[in-house]
């Protein structure tokens, strides 16, 4: 008899961060997430995870919830694991948006496919390395506060710090990357996330400031609103330091069309952004065509879902950036197994499937 999905259970988690997670969207003090576990016919369970980002995906913790239990899931159950194309194309067509939600479901079904073909997820979608190194995010504060983090991190041993700007006035953006710069030396990459804080031609005249003075950005991260395409393009081709899309990018269209007018130098993947590790990989695919380098980022997720981002970008030699530090953010963990990390160097699980076991309360 074909294995078939039985039953897709969900579980809200609601865990503190260790301090507040500030950007030019919003600020977190509590990570709320939806963990879920499907289990087939055999009793093997997969399990994904879905993460609200209103601000980004438009996702809420009820509308999350909702989805996967009264759209995604009766329309799975039943459905045959023998065909894993069929159960992804009815997961992506089953609502319009709700991209998280069916990134939860995604992942699980890929877990269990691992799991019955008896090797690590990682290996499933590529196996191409075995551990990453990721940054670290530097949250939005004064300039004496993101100093002392940066300082921080780099005694921990992070060796490439993501810092936030776009909230405050241009002045003050410039104020403390110099600062930050300043305090950690020049052995430290430094990366910027403007999350669409600043318009084409103030992006450009900052980032190229920024690089007379030698502050070295390794790149800028959605330095404009997330559809302004055409200042996407502006900014890449008015500045040398390299540019990434994030907010810009959802699809495999949205990549496409960003490409075609040379929009930015790199694409970073989120699978609550892309609607699970499928649809990641199609974006990465077609970045790869055109020469573009991808990264793997998440939103403030819990080790269940970044294990999973983590394995798709140990599983791809186009990504090259890492930014996975979400779950390092947590006081807790909801599940057990994943990821670890000394440092920025991840390594991936070893075992079958995602390696990851959520028992829950």
């Amino acid at each position: 008899m074909p294995l078939t999905i039985k039953k897709i259970e969900t579980f809200p988690i609601a865990v503190p961060l260790k301090s507040p997670f500030k950007t030019a969207l919003r600020t977190v003090t509590t990570a709320s997430s939806l963990i879920v576990r499907l289990t087939d016919s055999d009793g093997v369970t997969g399990l994904g995870e879905a993460a609200p980002t209103a601000p980004i995906t438009g996702d809420t913790s009820a509308s999350i919830q909702y989805a996967v239990e009264q759209i995604i899931a009766p329309k799975l159950i039943g459905q045959s694991l023998n065909q894993p194309e069929r159960i992804k194309k009815i997961i992506d067509t089953a609502l319009v948006g709700n991209h998280s939600p069916k990134a939860a479901v995604n992942i699980a079904v890929n877990d269990l496919l691992a799991k019955h073909y008896g090797i690590s997820l990682s290996e499933f979608l590529g196996g191409y390395q075995q551990t990453v190194s990721t940054d670290y995010t530097v949250s939005v504060g004064t300039a004496t506060e993101m100093v002392s983090h940066a300082k921080q991190l780099v005694s921990e041993g992070f060796d490439t710090l993501k810092v936030k700007v776009g909230s405050q006035s241009p002045f003050e953006d410039l104020k403390q990357v110099r600062a930050i710069r300043s305090a950690v030396g020049t052995d430290i990459k430094i990366r910027l996330d403007a999350n669409q804080g600043w318009h084409k031609k103030q992006a450009a005249k900052m980032i190229n400031q920024m690089a007379e003075e030698g502050l070295e950005i390794e790149l800028v991260e959605q330095p404009v609103p997330a559809d302004d395409f055409e200042g996407m393009a502006y900014v890449t081709a008015n500045t040398e330091t390299p540019i990434m899309a994030d907010e810009s990018i959802f699809s495999v269209k949205d990549a496409l069309r960003l490409l075609k007018l040379d929009g930015c130098d790199i694409i970073n993947l989120k699978l609550m952004k892309a609607g699970g590790i499928d649809n990641a990989l199609q974006i990465n695919s077609i970045a790869e065509a055109f020469g573009v380098p991808c990264m793997v980022g998440s939103m403030i997720e819990s080790q269940v879902s970044v294990t999973a981002a983590a394995e798709m970008a140990a599983a791809k030699a186009n990504i090259q950036y890492y930014d996975l530090d979400a779950a390092m953010m947590f006081k807790t963990q909801p599940s057990t197994g994943g990821i670890t990390h000394a440092g920025p160097v991840i390594t991936i699980p070893d075992g079958i499937g995602l390696g990851v076991d959520f028992k829950a309360n």
